[in-house]
């Protein structure tokens, strides 16, 4: 049996993005194209490799197992296929990113700019996620390199230091504070403690994530509950709710920089200070091609550098 690899290319980018449409984009295929593609892999092994389940594809048994096993040729000829572009002083290829919704919105886009300008030949295929599936999927090597909230638990990780990320406190411009009224005289701009914090309606991140278990960490040492009105999973979605006068938050500043600057949000100190550390990781065993090489650099000299 031959088994066409642009064919496998395809398969494995459905599976990747759960759509036919959104592959059929990333591919610069037609979808008619894609659909011919899955169809004479299908016709080859006489079995279904996807599913369609609602306006999601996803893999059959038999598809999971052709792309486990078939999905390390892809890796093996991207690589063969790197290797060769770098005798010709090209460097190329594709990395495979797996970040957070605030790393990628706030602190990745310039790196990952710069370093397209200089190597246009290096493809980024990015995912969000929260810290645990990303950390999964880099140490199964679904994804090739991640920027996530440590700590990371698989052993085969290496972790590389990449940025501190100072949480505040936000909150609408004119929100009655309840517990700090009783504390401090009204107009206070002294940082806010966890007792001052817990007994509002706060907007927090869901439950799950790793920045969640950091805010959490902050109230429990200070052996205070909070109470939480609300649960989203990223930050921008917070920051329209507090917008809307609902309830402050604890967020990362890096994604309020231009609300303070504009005045849009009030962006207060936490007291003790409150800080997440964000982390490069890859497998210790992974094989760096030149475009890896080059994203892990980029990131390495950003690393340690503050948001001001």
């Amino acid at each position: 049996m031959t088994i066409n690899p642009v064919h496998l290319r395809t398969l494995h980018e459905i599976a990747r993005l759960q759509s036919f449409s959104r592959a059929a984009e990333f591919l610069h295929l037609s979808q008619p194209a894609v659909s011919l593609h899955v169809r004479q892999l299908e016709q080859a092994f006489a079995l279904p490799l996807l599913e369609r389940v609602g306006k999601r594809a996803e893999t059959t048994r038999a598809g999971a197992l052709l792309l486990e096993r078939a999905g390390r040729a892809l890796e093996a000829f991207d690589a063969a296929a790197a290797s060769i572009h770098a005798l010709r002083g090209v460097v190329a290829g594709r990395v495979r990113v797996g970040t957070g919704a605030t790393a990628s919105i706030y602190l990745l886009p310039p790196i990952l700019r710069r370093l397209r300008a200089r190597y246009p030949e290096v493809e980024l295929v990015i995912v969000t996620g929260n810290t645990p599936d990303i950390a999964k999927a880099v140490a199964e090597n679904a994804l090739d390199v991640g920027v996530v909230t440590l700590p990371v638990r698989p052993r085969q990780l290496v972790v590389t230091p990449f940025y501190t990320d100072r949480l505040v406190a936000i909150a609408p411009r004119a929100w009655s504070w309840r517990g700090r009224r009783r504390r401090r005289p009204p107009g206070s701009r002294r940082a806010l403690t966890p007792g001052d914090l817990a007994e509002e309606p706060l907007i927090l991140y869901e439950r799950g994530g790793t920045i969640r278990q950091v805010i959490e960490g902050w109230f429990k040492r200070a052996r205070v509950t909070p109470r939480v009105a609300m649960e989203l999973g990223n930050s921008e979605a917070i920051k329209e709710l507090v917008s809307a006068g609902l309830g402050p938050s604890i967020t990362s500043w890096a994604s309020v920089r231009a609300e303070a600057r504009e005045g849009e949000l009030r962006v207060i100190p936490l007291s003790p200070p409150l800080v997440r550390r964000l982390g490069i990781i890859k497998r210790r065993d992974k094989p760096e091609n030149p475009a890896l090489v080059a994203l892990l650099r980029a990131l390495e000299r950003r690393a340690g550098r503050r948001v001001s």
